[in-house]
């Protein structure tokens, strides 16, 4: 897959990502943001502002397109993102083929949730094409398993048809997403993930978009390749993105 991108996987293993939803971890939120009003009971996500609203984050211009990450709607998406998840390259490490309710009910609690995780599309030039999750790794499971610092945002990925890997497209879209998240989200100095150590493409993918390699760790699904960014790093590498 030459140069390799995310085209399946940049990590499962965070909260919002089981399907049970039962894997998560306790930690009590601020008041103001426990009194907010829940979702509306349809599939959309109404509160998100654990992730300072990433619906309102917009298209922005990457280097092969204008891209824009647009949260979940179970009625409009469901279909499509379950197709994607049955697509072998994908399921071998998402393990979610199946029927659409399989897609569902890992869907289901990121979006019936507090707004810690947002499962969004991404949408390239108009076309939908690819997959993400978009969660405060601090208030994940997965801070169970690094030293996580506040407002640590996590980074799900993958790239949904088929014509659309193989061409680097990973590498650029994750650039693209992390220069949003730190433009939209003030407080975070970090974005992290955790692919698949034998998901080889989208560890090099990961690695080309900036991220470093921080360490091995032992997930309860996954041995997973910690990768991290930080936002004072970036802004030397890339001046104008910090």
């Amino acid at each position: 897959m030459p140069p390799p991108d995310a085209s399946t996987d940049a990590g499962v293993g965070s909260a919002a990502a089981a399907a049970d939803g039962a894997d998560t971890l306790d930690l009590r939120l601020p008041e103001e943001l426990t009194s907010l009003p829940a979702d509306t009971g349809a599939g959309i996500l109404a509160v998100d502002d654990l992730l300072d609203r990433v619906a309102d984050w917009g298209p922005t211009t990457s280097a092969v397109g204008v891209f824009q990450l647009v949260p979940v709607r179970l009625a409009r998406d469901l279909p499509l993102i379950s197709r994607w998840m049955n697509d072998p390259a994908v399921s071998a490490f998402w393990e979610l083929a199946g029927p659409e309710t399989v897609t569902e009910a890992h869907l289901r609690p990121q979006l019936d949730g507090d707004g810690r995780s947002v499962p969004c599309l991404g949408v390239l030039d108009g076309t939908p094409m690819s997959y993400w999750e978009i969660y405060r790794a601090d208030l994940d499971p997965l801070a169970r398993h690094y030293p996580a610092r506040p407002h640590d945002t996590g980074i799900h990925l993958l790239i949904g048809g088929v014509a659309h890997r193989g061409q680097g497209l990973g590498t650029s879209l994750l650039r693209a997403v992390v220069d949003l998240v730190f433009e939209h989200r003030p407080a975070c100095a970090r974005v992290v993930a955790e692919p698949d150590l034998r998901n080889t493409p989208s560890v090099s993918a990961f690695l080309s978009a900036g991220f470093r390699f921080s360490a091995e760790v032992d997930l309860p699904d996954k041995r997973a390749a910690l990768m991290i960014t930080d936002r004072a790093l970036r802004a030397v590498l890339r001046p104008g993105h910090a």
